[in-house]
């Protein structure tokens, strides 16, 4: 049987098919899942274009994350659609422009606080939003994506700060949620181009950082390792992990310093 045979999922942040989310949609579908989609804005309409790339193109419901209308509003659809959910995907994250590319020390309040409510304060309010559904489905779980922020990166500024606030906010989550039956896990991935790695100063510099020190090698290009992690974790072959952060680098994490300046890199595989 399918890995996710049947599982009702709802799969936010699919902006592009390079997108770590849309990896999941699609990899989900394939493994037996029933998905709904989410955007908001003017992402609405690209993540309706995208859907329809799918095996199966999904409907795609409209979510502010930040707005406790939208979150009731797609609660209401979940539980006339299904009655129940099985997994949810937070692929969500946003900081303004002054909060990134190195300029930590003068960034304002107000920036910190919209990094800090979109990208972390939104997974518990996902999680809440979804709760009576998510109490319902089958060895529930909820999955966030997340980028190591045990140490400070160049140019990630108030991005990282938010990281290692989802971090905590997992935590406590896995804390309150597992009494109720819903699991509650981040994917910490290497990374990635998607639009969101784009909007990031210095990403190719953060990127050339896995090549000389990850001793797996690493594809910028393929999703598909971190999706199918993400597909583990929402499955119930994971029914009793939670509270957890899975590495997806490479093992770059894993690693004290950069490779020696005569070591090969290795030869990263071909894009899934």
């Amino acid at each position: 049987m399918a890995v996710l045979q049947d599982r009702r999922l709802l799969i936010t942040g699919v902006l592009t098919e390079g997108s770590i989310a849309y990896a999941v949609a699609q990899r989900a579908q394939e493994e037996g899942a029933q998905i709904v989609l989410t955007g908001f804005g003017r992402g609405m309409r690209i993540t309706t274009r995208i859907a329809n790339r799918l095996p199966d193109p999904p409907d795609v419901l409209e979510l502010d994350v930040t707005d406790p209308a939208h979150l009731e509003a797609v609660a209401t659809e979940l539980e006339q659609r299904w009655g129940a959910l099985d997994g949810v995907l937070h692929a969500i994250a946003f900081a303004p422009e002054d909060a990134l590319g190195g300029e930590f020390l003068a960034t304002p309040p107000e920036s910190a606080q919209t990094a800090f409510m979109t990208s972390a304060y939104s997974l518990k309010a996902l999680a809440a939003g979804l709760l009576p559904l998510l109490e319902k489905g089958d060895h529930s779980s909820i999955v966030g994506l997340d980028f190591d922020a045990t140490v400070a990166w160049p140019a990630y500024d108030w991005m990282g700060v938010s990281k290692a606030a989802l971090e905590s906010v997992n935590r406590y989550l896995a804390r309150d949620l597992g009494p109720k039956g819903v699991r509650s896990n981040l994917v910490s991935a290497g990374p990635i181009k998607t639009i969101a790695a784009g909007s990031i100063p210095g990403f190719e510099t953060l990127a050339q950082a896995w090549d000389n020190q990850a001793p797996m090698a690493w594809n910028t290009k393929d999703a598909g390792p971190v999706a199918d992690a993400c597909l583990f974790l929402l499955s119930g072959l994971a029914r009793g992990v939670t509270g957890e952060i899975v590495h997806v680098d490479g093992g770059y994490h894993a690693m004290g310093a950069p490779r020696p300046p005569d070591e090969p890199a290795p030869e990263p595989e071909p894009s899934a």
